[in-house]
């Protein structure tokens, strides 16, 4: 273990620089750099084996980088890893619970790993039972528990000793959106006592609820942004229509369109994904026109970030 003092690094928390990873012949991350923020919410979002994973796992400290370096909670990755291992939390998405164990009794082995003294290692644990609403669940077996519960005690033990940095790998993975929602209530319950934490996901409405999100495929980073900025830089623009019995061939016409990325049938309505910096709305009113019906009403639907994520991957698959 290194004797070395926290870096000065402003408000940074993570700034990684060209980090690259390679198992053998493949390269599951190539040249991610990024800068996140004390305080934020940043989410890693991908495909699956879009290398999410290999890169939290490389500012962790438990993957060496094949090239590149880092900065994480102040202390140099290729130097220092130990230290960084001691100021972050980690939660996969199989955390290692016990299931064998009541919850009192794995948050009380977490809270020992992580060296909390003995002293303070009942009220530590009474703490972490309350913040997490386990207290009436305090003496159940982890193994009789739900996935959301389980994922409840999987991030009371990954806090349990207050770190500044949290690291969350595909945490809402195999839970309820309802689990997913209060899980979320509680990430920016955390993040409000001033925790960064990093969040590697598939699910959008996760991604949404982050403070910036950083899009990965192949791992290579693609964009950067806040939600707001990476839709209006890379969703398409949404016409919306009710087209009735001329569903089928209006769909036929509009998916042979250049400039059409999506078309997709939501009940009724037809939503039609048109690229970026294109009018969606003359392209539509042109396939109306050519199935007898152009004067059905239009109305322009809401961008989301999953219709950015889409047309992103579907550019990188061209």
């Amino acid at each position: 273990m290194s004797d070395a003092s926290p870096a000065p690094g402003g408000d940074l928390i993570v700034e990684a620089r060209g980090l690259s990873r390679r198992f053998g012949n493949l390269w599951a991350v190539r040249d991610v750099s990024l800068q996140i923020h004390k305080g934020e919410i940043f989410a890693i979002l991908g495909p699956n084996g879009a290398g999410k994973s290999t890169t939290i796992r490389m500012l962790c400290g438990l993957l060496d980088p094949t090239d590149g370096d880092a900065t994480v909670a102040g202390f140099d990755l290729r130097r220092d890893a130990g230290r960084i291992k001691e100021r972050i939390g980690y939660m996969t998405q199989r955390f290692s619970l016990y299931e064998d164990l009541t919850v009192e009794e794995n948050l009380t082995f977490y809270a020992g790993i992580y060296g909390i003294p003995w002293r303070r290692l009942r009220a530590r644990v009474n703490d972490s039972l309350e913040r997490a609403g386990l207290v009436s669940r305090r003496k159940q077996l982890v193994a009789t528990l739900s996935g959301g519960w389980k994922q409840r005690v999987g991030l009371a033990s990954a806090t349990i000793h207050d770190p500044p940095l949290l690291f969350l790998d595909e945490p809402t993975a195999g839970v309820d959106p309802v689990s997913r929602r209060e899980f979320w209530e509680r990430i920016h319950a955390i993040a409000a006592q001033g925790t960064t934490l990093i969040v590697t996901t598939h699910y959008m409405d996760g991604a949404e609820r982050c403070h910036r999100i950083a899009f990965v495929m192949a791992g290579r980073v693609l964009d950067v942004g806040t939600p707001p900025e990476i839709v209006a830089r890379q969703a398409p623009s949404i016409v919306e229509v009710e087209p009735g019995e001329v569903a089928g061939d209006l769909e036929r016409i509009l998916r042979a369109h250049a400039d059409v990325e999506e078309v997709a049938r939501h009940g009724h309505r037809l939503r039609v994904a048109v690229r970026v910096g294109v009018a969606g709305e003359p392209i539509v009113r042109a396939a109306l026109a050519e199935v007898g019906r152009p004067d059905l009403p239009l109305r322009a639907g809401f961008s989301t970030v999953e219709d950015a994520f889409v047309s992103l991957v579907k550019k990188e698959a061209a």
